[in-house]
């Protein structure tokens, strides 16, 4: 090796963050988990599974069980405004749009806008070069309530993405920060969770926001460590509803331990006598397409008499869905920092030099 290589792996190393790498990593494994076994936890050792999942409920069909929607609201749904028609007011503030202004200002034409009582921080964050945006606002587009929008991956972004990330949103006019809440994208009254923005499908994104009418696109940014903004995902605004359901699913899984005709003994799925009986209506699967229901607890440490539709294989999983109701965070943020200039990455130019002979 001669000095000049060795000076550039001292170079390389210096511009490497290792808490970055090290979160980036962690993200990564979780993603990775995720996709080989989707929403499945390890039941604790040293908390009840009564206690840690004290919040779920089995559900004997997600697509058709019952879920009242204004069951357990959050005090944050207190502050926020609802529609009962959401569609029909819009149509309805559209339509007056179009019978009041029908004289106006033409595209094309030049003209002097007069703003009054302008804030004194508007006019210390404007940037001198830059455009100077001004907008009116429809009827109730002051007030706060739960935006849904459709987004799809970009697919020149390949980093994880978790939920709950703070994230940059451009949503019709608007900019904002917040930490979103993923689902699927789906006609049902429920929609599952995902904890993982997806490449390979549109995924709804739901958070506390202003008040905005459709049509309107929706761009998704992420802030990186350098202040750059990235663009992860591009959609459009889908509907202003506090009432769409985003439920998340946890499954428990256990191991048949004895094999009978229709019978089995299960253990790992729960570690006491008493999460047994707690959990025992709710319906069990497995893996290769079983259905069936504990019979009784066995012993103290867990062990389970279940019965199911036909025998099973010795290599089957057990499995117990569970499933809650999620909400997003009040996390809305209007300041959105101005983003650094974008240029080449000195890693990736370091790296695409590197001899790897």
């Amino acid at each position: 090796m001669t000095l000049g290589e060795s000076l550039h792996d001292d170079l390389y190393d210096e511009k490497v963050d290792e808490e970055a790498e090290e979160k980036m990593l962690e993200k990564y494994k979780q993603e990775r988990l995720e996709e080989m076994f989707p929403d499945e936890m390890d039941t604790p050792r040293d908390v009840a599974a009564r206690i840690r999942f004290q919040k779920y409920r089995g559900l004997k069909s997600f697509r058709t069980s019952p879920w009242d929607p204004k069951e357990n609201l959050p005090r944050d749904y207190a502050r926020i405004f609802q529609f009962q028609n959401f569609i029909n007011t819009r149509k309805r503030i559209f339509k007056e749009i179009e019978e009041t202004e029908a004289e106006g200002v033409e595209v094309g034409w030049y003209v002097t806008l007069h703003i009054s009582d302008v804030p004194v921080s508007v006019v210390e964050y404007f940037r001198q070069g830059a455009p100077l945006i001004a907008f009116s606002l429809l009827p109730y587009e002051q007030k706060m309530s739960v935006l849904n929008m459709v987004v799809s991956r970009n697919p020149g972004n390949t980093e994880p993405v978790k939920a709950k990330e703070e994230l940059i949103f451009h949503c019709g006019f608007r900019r904002f920060r917040a930490s979103p809440l993923f689902s699927q994208h789906t006609v049902a009254d429920k929609h599952k969770f995902q904890r993982f923005l997806t490449p390979d499908a549109a995924l709804v994104v739901t958070v506390f926001a202003p008040i905005t009418f459709p049509p309107a696109s929706v761009l998704l940014f992420q802030q990186k460590s350098n202040g750059m903004h990235s663009l992860i995902a591009t959609g459009h605004l889908l509907s202003v509803d506090p009432d769409r359901m985003v439920i998340k699913r946890v499954v428990l899984s256990g191991h048949p331990f004895k094999i009978f005709t229709k019978m089995a003994v299960v253990r790992y799925m729960f570690f006491n006598r008493e999460d047994v009986m707690w959990f025992k209506p709710v319906e069990l699967r497995t893996k290769w397409g079983r259905r069936g229901h504990i019979k009784e607890p066995l012993g103290t440490h867990g062990h389970m008499k279940c019965s199911f539709d036909g025998k099973l294989k010795s290599q089957d999983t057990v499995l117990m869905n569970l499933y809650k109701r999620v909400f997003p965070k009040w996390t809305y943020d209007p300041y959105v920092p101005e983003p650094v200039t974008w240029v080449k990455s000195e890693i990736s130019s370091t790296v695409s030099e590197v001899d790897m002979e």
